[in-house]
């Protein structure tokens, strides 16, 4: 019985160095990524200017520059 506890905590051992020594992150973003995500440029279905994705406003999936912009449409 505890042979085969060994056995399998070095089987794990083995897979997790294989890895790289890092677990995988499913589902989570890097802080870079997500800065990365916020400085994307997007454009205004309105007017056609090109705003950050942090600064725009969206509105049935569509992004639009200001609330002015959103209502013309």
């Amino acid at each position: 019985m505890i042979l085969k506890i060994i056995i399998f905590a070095l089987l794990a051992l083995l897979i997790y160095k294989f890895l790289g020594g890092k677990l995988p992150s499913i589902g989570r973003k890097d802080p870079e990524q997500k800065k990365i995500d916020e400085d994307t440029l997007v454009e205004c279905e309105t007017c056609n200017t090109f705003v950050t994705l942090k600064e725009s406003i969206i509105i049935n999936g569509k992004y639009y520059c200001s609330q002015e912009c959103a209502n013309k449409k």
